[in-house]
C-alpha cells in the first residue's frame, strides 16, 4: 500500500459514499458519526477523521472515535445476533491478537499478539515469494486447495513448553517456506501453498482453542480480514466442534476492512454509556486494541 496514493483515494470516495448511504439509509443525516481513529496508516485515518469531524460539527451531531480492531470484531453481530462473553481471535494484515471479549461494550482484555509478522503479513510475503502478486491471501488459499497440506511441513512458531500460550510468531515460518522454495526449485507451488496455510491455521486454532478451555469461555469468535480464509474457517470449526465450543465468523465480505462494523462497534459502545468523543480527538496508528474508544 502506498500511503499517498491511498489516502487520496480515501478523500475521493468520501463524499461519493456518504452520499450514497445517506439516500440507501432514506435519512437527510445520522444520529451520530462515528470513525475509525486507530490503528492504521496515518494518512489514511488522517482523511476518514477528518471528514467525521467536519460532519459532525456540520449536522451537530456527536462523534465517536472508536478502534478499528474492535470494529472487527462487532462486524459479527451482523450475522449472529449479540455476543456473549468469548474469546476472540482478531487475523488480518497488520495485527494478530488473541482477545478476551466480556461484552462489546465494556474494555477488552488482549491475552496475546503476534511477536513479529501478522498472519496475514505472512500471506501476503509468501504470496509474493510465489509469485501470486498483492494482496496474496485468496489466491494463495484458492492454490492451496489444489495441494497437499501434508506433503511439506513447515514449523509452527512458539508452539513450545516454555512458549508463551497466547502469543505468536509466523517470521520463522516464513523463512522456512522462502529457504524450502530457494532449496526445492521444482517443489509443487500448490504443495507450498498448503504447507503454508495449514501451518498457520493450525497454530491460530490450537491457540485459541486452548484459551478459551483454560479461561472457561464456550464461545470462539474469529475476526478480521485473514477470517474469510477458508482452511481456517474450517479448521476452527472441527476444532470447536470436538471441543464443545460456539464458533462465530462473520461472512467473508464482512470480514474485510467495511464501515457497518465501525458503525456496529459505536453502537455498542453507545449503549453500554460511552459519552461522545470531542472534536480535538486525534488519530492514533498505533491505537492499542484495548482502547475502544478515544473519548
Amino acid at each position: 500500500v502506498v500511503p499517498e496514493i491511498a489516502s487520496r483515494a480515501h478523500l475521493e470516495a468520501l463524499g461519493p459514499t456518504m452520499r450514497r448511504a445517506l439516500a440507501t439509509a432514506g435519512v437527510d443525516k445520522p444520529d451520530v458519526v462515528a470513525a475509525t481513529i486507530g490503528p492504521g496508516l496515518a494518512g489514511a485515518l488522517l482523511v476518514g477523521v477528518a471528514a467525521a469531524k467536519a460532519y459532525s460539527a456540520a449536522w451537530q451531531v456527536p462523534f465517536y472515535a472508536v478502534n478499528h480492531l474492535g470494529g472487527h470484531l462487532a462486524a459479527d453481530v451482523f450475522d449472529h445476533g449479540p455476543l456473549p462473553e468469548s474469546i476472540g481471535l482478531l487475523v488480518s494484515g497488520g495485527h494478530t491478537h488473541l482477545l478476551h471479549v466480556r461484552s462489546l461494550g465494556e474494555p477488552i482484555v488482549e491475552l496475546g499478539s503476534t511477536v513479529d509478522d501478522a498472519a496475514g503479513e505472512a500471506y501476503d510475503k509468501i504470496a509474493r515469494l510465489l509469485g501470486l502478486g498483492y494482496p496474496g491471501g485468496r489466491v494463495l488459499d484458492e492454490l492451496a486447495h489444489e495441494g497437499d497440506p501434508k506433503a511439506i511441513v513447515f514449523p509452527r512458531g512458539m508452539t513450545g513448553p516454555r512458549d508463551d500460550p497466547y502469543s505468536f510468531s509466523f517470521s520463522g515460518l516464513k523463512t522456512a517456506v522462502a529457504r524450502y522454495v530457494e532449496s526445492h526449485p521444482e517443489a509443487s507451488q500448490p504443495d507450498v501453498a498448503a504447507g503454508f496455510q495449514e501451518a498457520v491455521a493450525d497454530v491460530l486454532t490450537m491457540k485459541a482453542v486452548r484459551a478459551a478451555k483454560q479461561l472457561g469461555v464456550s464461545t470462539l469468535l474469529i475476526a478480521g480480514g485473514v477470517a474469510a480464509n477458508s482452511r481456517l474457517r474450517e479448521l476452527a470449526a472441527q476444532r470447536c466442534d470436538e471441543a464443545g465450543m460456539t464458533l462465530r465468523i462473520p461472512r467473508p465480505r464482512l470480514c474485510t476492512d467495511n464501515g457497518a462494523m465501525i458503525a456496529s462497534f459505536a453502537a455498542h459502545l453507545i449503549a453500554a454509556g460511552a459519552k461522545p468523543s470531542p472534536l480535538g480527538a486525534a488519530s492514533d496508528p498505533g491505537l492499542p486494541v484495548v482502547r475502544g474508544q478515544v473519548a
